[in-house]
């Protein structure tokens, strides 16, 4: 983001002065749309991850030459706030009820459940700081559905679970690595999670988006926020295509280039809720499972030979952007500052064992 830094003294202090190139795409966007804080934020990791010997608290931002930003960098909050209660809710100590597909429970430490949905739903190379953003929020997971349903589903919406040991197969050489990295981030979060006025909230995670976030009225910390770096995910855009018998049989009806293909209701994030084909009517939900897509944002093309559909984000695009979570860890976030960006309402806490 910054190439180029100088600190200068302007009579009665220092000030310190980052430039930014018109080259990077976002520069001017950013820095006239973020909140200061967030600009802040930023300030302070180039400082941090490049040694800078700045001790002031004045910041100015240069783009072309001239100094669109001031900033005070003096006061940084702790985003982590630590509670105390008598339970403990530690790693190895607190217990994971897990609902099995035969509808059989197992318990698990907390440790094992989490290395098994991390497994599950995390992608293999992405950087530390977001696997401890989202071992933070399936923690927060496990903490909510012990304490409604005293059990967690080991098959639902969002997190699904398969012990660790079902992935030696699927990692094999490189299992003892991802193992070790996985256990370092459980280990380094331990006791965090987060809540929204003072209660749990639910892990939304999506793969990758279509520039933004969404809000949702019904998780009111769903906020929608901008995540740039997704607009170049290789999950940006999607093209797949069907043959008709093919798409016959998926769908269990006879389909021709002169079926009709009508978009009934979209929602507000220009996803697809209700289609007809032929006067077969589906949710967008099941379109999306039966064709294997990986969004309802989508555009229909039909052909002669094929039916065409373009999709764009992978996923529903509410909460964490696991492509822009690791975009922002690869330019010096920490998991809190990855957290707060995507859920800019919410706390992270702490729980602490009560000393009696």
């Amino acid at each position: 983001m910054f190439y180029k830094y100088e600190i200068k003294n302007n009579g009665t202090e220092d000030v310190l002065y980052l430039y930014l190139s018109i080259n990077y795409e976002f520069s001017r966007e950013l820095v006239l749309n973020s909140k200061d804080d967030d600009l802040a934020r930023r300030a302070r990791n180039f400082i941090r991850n490049n040694n800078i010997n700045y001790t002031g608290k004045k910041v100015y931002l240069v783009i072309d030459g001239i100094v669109v930003k001031t900033l005070d960098i003096s006061l940084e909050s702790n985003p982590i706030e630590i509670l105390k209660d008598s339970l403990y809710y530690s790693n190895e100590h607190f217990l994971v009820s897990i609902k099995l597909q035969d509808n059989s429970m197992v318990e698990l430490p907390l440790k094992e459940y989490l290395l098994g949905v991390l497994a599950t739903n995390s992608i293999v190379g992405i950087d530390i700081e977001v696997i401890k953003a989202l071992c933070i929020l399936y923690r927060t997971y496990a903490f909510y559905k012990m304490s409604t349903d005293k059990f967690v589903d080991a098959f639902n919406d969002f997190a699904l679970y398969k012990p660790i040991s079902y992935f030696k197969l699927v990692w094999t050489v490189d299992y003892d690595e991802i193992l070790e990295q996985l256990s370092k981030a459980i280990k380094e979060t331990d006791c965090l999670f987060i809540t929204y006025n003072d209660n749990y909230i639910l892990p939304f995670i999506h793969y990758s988006n279509t520039g933004k976030t969404f809000y949702h009225r019904d998780y009111p910390y769903l906020s929608s926020v901008k995540s740039l770096w997704d607009l170049g995910s290789p999950y940006y855009v999607e093209v797949k295509s069907w043959k008709y018998d093919i798409l016959s049989n998926l769908l269990g009806f006879n389909i021709s280039k002169d079926s009709t293909f009508t978009i009934m209701d979209v929602d507000s994030r220009d996803y697809v809720k209700k289609l007809s084909i032929d006067k077969n009517v589906y949710t967008g939900e099941e379109i999306k499972r039966i064709l294997g897509l990986k969004s309802m944002n989508i555009n229909i093309i039909v052909n002669n030979e094929e039916l065409k559909i373009i999709s764009k984000g992978y996923g529903n695009g509410y909460g964490l952007s696991l492509y822009g979570a690791n975009e922002m860890a690869l330019n010096g976030c920490d998991f809190a500052n990855i957290i707060k960006y995507y859920f800019p309402k919410v706390k992270i806490n702490k729980y602490i064992k009560e000393l009696s």
